[in-house]
């Protein structure tokens, strides 16, 4: 019987038989397409076969080329939230996919922060509850470490019902929802996000290779990739297994005699290829990022950074984060708008000031980002908690991330930024510190300006006096006569900062000086 099976799949092979017509798996059932640009379509065929693809009466026809490569664009569509055919045909297949919208499209990725699900959040079961929105959808992409660039990815596209949306990406999700509610327009997220994962990994080889920084990530890599054997890996394995297995008989044998015996010992865990392994430079980039390149979006929000600061990368965070933002663009060729969320407040105050605080330091990193053109940032150090790295607030943070792209996107007349530094000038025993987008400045309590610090020439830092002069900080200490410096919010958790504008929006983290900052990474 077996060997009749294996001649049947044989002769199906020869006879050409299997489906040659295929699309990365994006290309499904409830997808949104973005609206005012070409839609974009490709996928792979039999070499030299004609390819028709057809979406609300258009059609484009192409040949596939001598690899089955083939794409097309079709023409710019309006948003439009009644779901419709779109069918591609070649060689007598037809794919079609159902149900599809246009209208607003974003790439939402990063770390656990940006994967957290909305069943984890404040209030989820009211928003659960709620959350019937058909013209809502998103992608969730499968976890997908990858040696080299890949061209599909695991994943389906979901509307928006109390069923599915448990699982979302909540600050994609409240980010979407503000979106959709004002523009009234589908709105479509690619959820391609990881948990504990640094900034370099989503991040192209290529890229990395052309800073010093990722020149020496890479070189790390591949001595470990070259050191690597799988046999030795799995023999080395194996032999912890038994030890293991040993251990953990003896640890039952304890247990039932009655004895204190702990926790079972773990078991060991095989290791892994390098070269596929999460989190080492560039192999989500292959695996999570590639697939998607050239599929028309408005733009990205990213939620990242805990990672680096966490892992002796704070330092150099803003060149590699604008690596990756630049990378990105390069590769989709559009200059599309790209939004983070800087690092919320975490861990225990600092009753001091002058803290060594690599927490701050990215996010000062993160700011200092907003030199790139079309970027944008939600600050989001008044809603985090001591002991918790996932802010469960993710319906505000979504909601700030929203504010820009209301006002730069879609240009609605909404105050999008919280304070952010702008310049300084010293006027004797003073610093005065100018902001941009710091309308009706003020502290979120009607008290006295918190955690602002100064500096001399000798670096030691004092708390500081701050008087609100429009949308400027005239700052001073008595202990320090001669300023040079000053910083605001200057810890991980700078509990008590209360600097805002009009609309409520916090005043970002920052420093006037460039003076290198230890990294405290625990």
């Amino acid at each position: 019987m077996n060997r009749l099976v294996i001649t049947a799949c044989a002769l199906f092979l020869a006879g050409g038989l299997l489906p040659a017509l295929e699309l990365p798996n994006f290309f499904s059932d409830h997808m949104v397409v973005q609206r005012d640009r070409p839609i974009v379509i490709w996928g792979t065929a039999k070499p030299g076969a004609g390819v028709t693809v057809n979406f609300k009466g258009k059609t484009r026809d192409t040949t596939a080329g001598e690899d089955g490569a083939w794409r097309v664009e079709l023409p710019k569509e309006k948003a439009s939230a009644g779901g419709r055919d779109l069918t591609v045909t070649s060689g007598g297949e037809t794919r079609t996919i159902s149900d599809v919208l246009v209208g607003e499209v974003w790439f939402a990725s990063g770390q656990s922060n940006m994967a957290w699900p909305v069943s984890r959040t404040h209030e989820a079961d009211a928003d659960i509850a709620r959350a019937r929105y058909p013209a809502i959808r998103m992608f969730l992409a499968d976890l997908t470490p990858a040696r080299d660039p890949q061209s599909d990815i695991g994943g389906s596209w979901q509307v928006c019902t109390p069923e599915n949306v448990p699982r979302w990406s909540a600050a994609a999700y409240f980010f979407a929802l503000p979106l959709h509610k004002e523009l009234g327009v589908p709105v479509g997220i690619i959820r391609s996000a990881w948990g504990g994962k640094p900034v370099e990994t989503f991040t192209s080889r290529e890229a990395l290779a052309a800073i010093p920084e990722g020149k020496a990530m890479l070189a790390g890599l591949d001595a470990a990739i070259a050191d690597y054997d799988p046999e030795a890996a799995a023999a080395n394995h194996a032999a912890a297994l038994e030890k293991w297995e040993k251990r953990l008989a003896a640890h039952k044998e304890r247990k039932q005699a009655g004895k204190e015996v702990g926790r079972p010992p773990r078991k060991p865990a095989l290791a892994k290829d390098p070269a596929v392994t999460e989190g080492k430079p560039g192999v989500l980039y292959n695996g999570m990022i590639h697939p998607f390149v050239g599929y028309p979006m408005r733009g990205a929000i990213w939620y990242q950074g805990e990672s680096n600061a966490n892992h002796g990368t704070a330092h150099i965070y803003r060149k590699l984060f604008s690596t990756m933002i630049t990378d990105w663009r390069k590769r989709w060729d559009d200059e599309f708008s790209f939004l983070w969320v800087q690092l919320a407040n975490f861990r225990q105050p600092a009753n001091e000031p002058g803290a060594v605080d690599s927490w701050a330091l990215l996010q000062d990193e993160q700011r200092r980002t907003l030199a790139l053109p079309k970027t944008g940032m939600a600050v989001a150090n008044d809603i985090g908690a001591a002991d918790d790295i996932h802010p469960r607030n993710k319906k505000e943070v979504g909601r700030r991330l929203a504010l820009w792209a209301l006002k730069h996107d879609y240009g609605m007349d909404v105050v999008a930024h919280g304070p952010l530094y702008k310049r300084h000038t010293i006027d004797g025993d003073k610093v005065i510190i100018t902001f941009d987008y710091a309308e009706g400045l003020k502290t979120r309590d009607g008290g006295f300006v918190q955690r602002i610090e100064i500096a001399g020439k000798d670096r030691v830092w004092h708390w500081a006096d701050a008087e609100i002069k429009g949308n400027t900080l005239v700052v001073s200490s008595p202990a320090v006569p001669a300023p040079v410096a000053a910083r605001y919010a200057w810890c991980s958790n700078p509990q008590g900062a209360n600097l805002v504008n009009q609309a409520g929006l916090p005043a970002s983290v920052f420093r006037t000086d460039d003076w290198p900052h230890e990294e405290n990474s625990p």
